[in-house]
């Protein structure tokens, strides 16, 4: 450690604004360069797994516009894809117009639910009573 009286180089000066900046960085984004990400969107009979290259701090929301789903699914209303539930990895994002990615990173986009499971179940047990 320096007596607080000798100045620190130039060159001292300079290591320790790039560990500072290291430090400053959030994990998983590289700095520099672009992030690998995947888009992931599915149907019953077809699935579609889009790679893309992203800038940092590009958000899942963003992510899902640039995969261009709209275009690669036309059977699929537009409404879907406007907002759609999606996730990472398989965990549901609350905020995903918030949710940085990572490098990485698979961002899911969830369809609807054709019939609400309960419903499903009560179905399904009212059949076998009824057998």
């Amino acid at each position: 450690m320096q007596p607080s009286n000798v100045r620190a180089s130039s060159a001292e000066k300079a290591a320790l604004e790039s560990e500072k900046a290291e430090s400053d960085e959030e994990p998983g984004v590289p700095t520099g360069r672009l992030l690998h990400i995947e888009v992931a969107f599915a149907l019953p009979c077809r699935q579609r797994l889009i790679s893309l290259e992203v800038e940092p701090h590009t958000t899942a929301a963003e992510a899902v516009e640039r995969a261009n789903l709209p275009g690669l699914f036309p059977e699929v209303p537009d409404a879907i894809f406007r907002q759609p539930a999606i996730g990472i990895f398989g965990k549901a994002l609350r905020a995903p117009h918030s949710y940085r990615l990572r490098d990485g990173d698979r961002v899911e986009v969830y369809r609807p639910l054709v019939i609400d499971p309960k419903a499903a179940r009560q179905a399904r047990a009212q059949r076998q009573r009824d057998r």
